[in-house]
């Protein structure tokens, strides 16, 4: 393989035809089912999958196929197929569904008009992950314009990621004739400590969330009328808040939430703490004076990774400012995020929250806490020989620096189900979401030349597999 014109091709791709596919996808406000109930109706995620097929189609691989699956009631999934020079099976991963809008954008841009510059491609979805199955056809393209052999590769391109996947196993059950014994994953849906080198992602976290409502009136009185006698409903869901964590620190009390950590990801964690420095807190927009949780850069990448946390992501019952009046509100609703660590059963965490919060509600305040959405994590296996190899080799080609292994505090619901279809599987999980990125907030990037690099090593990695 000429890694040179391996990197001009992919280079030349990027620029003449993937950004101007991925800004067509970012004008499409396809949002995840859970925050766009109408996805049917509304038609945004069957236009981007229907695009990407479109794209796939196009691309001049011997052997492609692409199908655009949709079972009843069910988010679309974008299978290909490339039929290998070896006997055996590569699974390539992403998703087209995204996240809301969110508010903060700059002034300029916004979640549905991309903008590209200095090497940037702002838009929601960019980086988190409608590059990938763009990515990951521009990578075996590359391959065969120089004839180097791969094994057989098919890619699972889903539509409810955002959501949890939970189409996703109907999915699996449906194609496992034909996706067989898999021994190879690559997603292209986590993230980067930094654009320098190559990132591999050995854990995420998992997650459970739902809301958490409190209810003291059948409707709002004057304040100064009911407070003193009826119990304010925030104060009641800032009680029962303290059950799961500690206000004053983060961490989250009950035991049954928090795992051993091993000590290979501490180790991981110590040695990407002195690749990355401050940027492991510096990465993140805060306030001029605010401190981080920890000053340790270790402990804050194992706290990021390893250790639950919770964050309130939204709230109903609470008026705007300029509107609330001195009422004391009838309820309180919050929707509860927490993280989990890799290796903890979800199912296991949700009913942790079930139980916490029903047991003996203040004032006998009528409470109530509905999941909606839960995903274990995953810890990677032992790396392969070959697979180490192959991920510094390619890391020191195209990046010229040697490759790093960090874990992610996000949740991809697919990896743990892959993890437990093909236990024997190696996996490569690695992405763009890297400093400033932002996926799930505002002036989330694509930056293209980390981008344009990590679709060469994504190659290299294929070239690397066959010759096992």
């Amino acid at each position: 393989m000429n890694t040179a014109a391996l990197s001009d091709f992919i280079d030349r791709s990027w620029e003449d035809d993937l950004v101007p596919r991925l800004a067509e996808y970012i004008r499409v406000p396809a949002k995840s089912p859970h925050f766009d109930p109408d996805w049917v109706s509304h038609g945004y995620i069957e236009k981007v999958a229907q695009q990407a097929a479109a794209w796939c189609r196009e691309q001049p691989i011997p052997g492609l196929l692409v199908e655009l699956i949709q079972l009843p009631e069910r988010t679309p999934l974008l299978f290909f197929e490339i039929p290998g020079d070896v006997r055996r099976t590569v699974l390539l991963y992403g998703h087209l569904d995204k996240q809301p809008e969110m508010t903060g954008w700059r002034e300029g841009t916004g979640p549905w008009e991309p903008i590209y510059e200095d090497g940037k491609l702002y838009g929601r979805g960019s980086a988190d992950d409608g590059y990938a199955v763009y990515a990951s056809l521009t990578a075996l393209r590359a391959l065969a314009v120089q004839n180097v052999p791969h094994a057989r590769c098919v890619g699972l391109i889903e539509c409810c990621e955002e959501s949890g996947s939970y189409d996703l196993p109907a999915y699996l059950d449906l194609l496992a004739p034909r996706l067989g014994q898999v021994d190879l994953v690559i997603g292209l849906d986590s993230g980067c400590g930094d654009y320098e080198r190559l990132w591999v992602t050995t854990s995420l976290r998992g997650l459970t969330a739902g809301t958490l409502s409190v209810e003291v009136l059948t409707e709002g009185v004057h304040s100064g009328d009911a407070s003193g006698i009826v119990p304010s409903s925030f104060r009641i869901a800032r009680h029962l808040l303290d059950r799961l964590e500690d206000s004053a620190t983060g961490r989250i009390l009950p035991p049954e939430l928090h795992q051993e950590i091993p000590e290979e990801r501490i180790r991981q964690a110590r040695e990407a703490a002195e690749i990355l420095g401050d940027g492991v807190i510096q990465k993140f927009p805060m306030v001029d004076g605010l401190r981080p949780m920890t000053q340790d850069l270790a402990e804050a990448l194992l706290n990021r990774t390893w250790r639950p946390a919770l964050s309130v992501t939204g709230a109903d019952g609470l008026p705007p400012i300029q509107t609330a009046g001195n009422v004391l509100r009838p309820s309180t609703t919050l929707r509860l995020s927490l993280r989990l660590p890799p290796t903890l059963e979800s199912k296991k965490a949700t009913e942790t929250l079930e139980s916490l919060f029903a047991a003996d509600p203040p004032y006998q305040a009528r409470v109530k806490f509905t999941p909606d959405q839960s995903a274990t994590g995953w810890n990677a296996p032992p790396t392969a020989p070959w697979l180490e190899a192959a991920l510094q080799e390619a890391s020191r080609t195209f990046y010229q620096r040697p490759a790093a292994a960090i874990g992610e505090g996000g949740t991809i619901p697919f990896m743990a189900m892959l993890g437990r279809r093909f236990p024997q599987a190696q996996f490569l999980i690695t992405g763009v979401l890297g400093p400033r990125a932002n996926a799930h907030g505002p002036n989330e990037f694509l930056h293209v030349p980390y981008a344009k690099k990590l679709t060469a090593c994504v190659a290299y990695v294929l070239a690397a597999h066959a010759r096992t």
